[in-house]
C-alpha cells in the first residue's frame, strides 16, 4: 500500500507525475473494475503517465471502486439526487486520508480553518445523508473551533446576524452553500459586503440553473459582496479544486484536470480547447484515483474554466464501455 504522506507532499510536476504512474499501476493491480476497464480499454499494462486510462464516473452507480479490502464498517459517500441510474456510491476506507486532503486543500487556497467562521447553507445534502460535502464542511466548521460556525437549515435569519457578529469581533466570515440557498438568502437584501461566499453549484431541481457568471453576478447583487468564490468537487473525489471572481479553478498540487476529446477517451485536448473533464485525484488511494467526468471545460493557465455539463451526444463518445 502507498503511503498517503508521500502524496501530500508532492512539489513538482515531476513529482506528481511518478506519483500518478505508481498509483495507476497500484489500482490496475489491486482494483478489479479498474482492472477490468483499462484491459477493455486495451492497455493491460501501465507503463507510462500518458497512458493512464480514465474510468467513467458512471461506474460509482453500479460498482463498489476499492483497492483494497473494505473494513467491516467503511465510511460510504452518496451523491445527491437520484438521476435514471440512482445514486452515486464512494466507499472510503481511511477517512483520515478524506480528512487531511480536504483540510490542506482548504489551507492551500483559503488558510487556515481556525482564521474564519463557517456559515453552512447545504439542506438538500443535510437533508439526504451520507453526503461527502456535508463530511467535509462539518470538519472544517469543528476546526474554527468557533461557537458561532455552524449548518443553518432553517434558521436562514440568523445567517446575517451571526455574519454581524462575527465581524464586529474581528473574524473573517466565509458563507459556504449550496447555489440555490445562496440566492434564496440574496433575496432577503441584506448586506454580506465583508463575508467571502464560497458557492458549491447546482439548483438542485429548486430553481433555474444559471451559468457561473450568472450565478455570480446574482450573489454579488443581492449579497452585496464582490468576493464570489466556487468549489469543484464530487461524491467520487477526496480531493475539490477554488475558484475566485475570474472563474478559474485552481487545484492542489496532489490533484489535476486534463481534458479529453468526447469523441475518444484516450484523446487528449491542447490547452485553450473545450473538452471533458477528466480528474486525477491522488488522495484516492484506495478507490480510483483516475476519473473521466460528464462536465466540460477549458484549461488555462494555472487552472481551468468549467463550462457546464456533457449532453447525450458528448456522452456516446466515452462511454463505449459502460453499456
Amino acid at each position: 500500500m502507498i503511503r498517503a504522506s508521500r502524496i501530500f507532499d508532492i512539489k513538482t510536476d515531476e513529482a506528481f507525475r511518478a506519483m500518478a504512474l505508481e498509483i495507476a499501476q497500484f489500482q490496475q493491480r489491486n482494483n478489479a473494475v479498474y482492472r477490468q476497464f483499462c484491459s477493455l480499454m486495451r492497455t493491460d499494462t501501465i507503463t507510462v503517465f500518458e497512458e493512464i486510462p480514465f474510468l467513467p464516473i458512471r461506474f460509482f452507480k453500479a460498482f463498489d471502486i476499492v483497492s483494497e479490502a473494505i473494513p467491516t464498517e467503511p465510511l460510504v459517500f452518496l451523491s445527491s439526487g437520484t438521476g435514471a441510474q440512482g445514486r452515486s456510491k464512494h466507499v472510503v476506507t481511511q477517512p483520515a486520508v478524506y480528512e487531511q486532503s480536504y483540510t490542506l486543500g482548504f489551507e492551500h487556497y483559503f488558510g487556515e480553518p481556525k482564521e474564519w467562521v463557517i456559515l453552512a447553507l447545504l439542506p438538500n445534502y443535510v437533508e439526504q445523508g451520507h453526503s461527502s460535502l456535508v463530511y467535509m464542511v462539518e470538519g472544517l466548521i469543528q476546526q474554527t473551533n468557533h461557537p458561532a460556525s455552524g449548518f443553518l437549515l432553517d434558521a436562514m435569519d440568523q445567517v446575517h446576524e451571526r455574519y454581524v457578529q462575527t465581524i464586529a469581533s474581528g473574524r473573517k466570515c466565509m458563507l459556504f452553500g449550496v447555489s440555490y440557498a445562496l440566492l434564496d438568502l440574496a433575496e432577503q437584501g441584506k448586506d454580506f459586503s465583508q463575508a467571502l461566499v464560497v458557492e458549491t453549484g447546482g439548483m438542485k431541481g429548486r430553481r433555474q440553473e444559471l451559468t457561473k457568471p450568472e450565478l455570480h453576478a446574482a450573489l454579488e447583487r443581492g449579497l452585496k459582496t464582490a468576493e464570489i468564490h466556487s468549489e469543484y468537487g464530487m461524491t467520487e473525489l477526496l480531493s475539490q479544486g477554488y475558484c475566485g471572481p475570474d472563474l478559474v479553478f485552481h487545484t492542489p498540487p496532489w490533484m489535476r484536470v486534463v481534458l479529453r476529446d468526447t469523441s475518444d477517451p484516450m484523446a487528449r485536448v491542447p490547452e485553450g480547447q473545450r473538452g471533458a473533464i477528466n480528474v486525477i485525484d491522488l488522495a484516492n488511494l484506495n478507490s480510483c484515483s483516475f476519473i473521466a467526468t460528464e462536465d466540460v471545460g477549458r484549461s488555462v493557465p494555472g487552472g481551468f474554466i468549467l463550462e457546464g455539463r456533457m449532453n447525450d451526444a458528448d456522452l456516446r463518445g466515452c462511454n463505449q464501455m459502460v453499456g
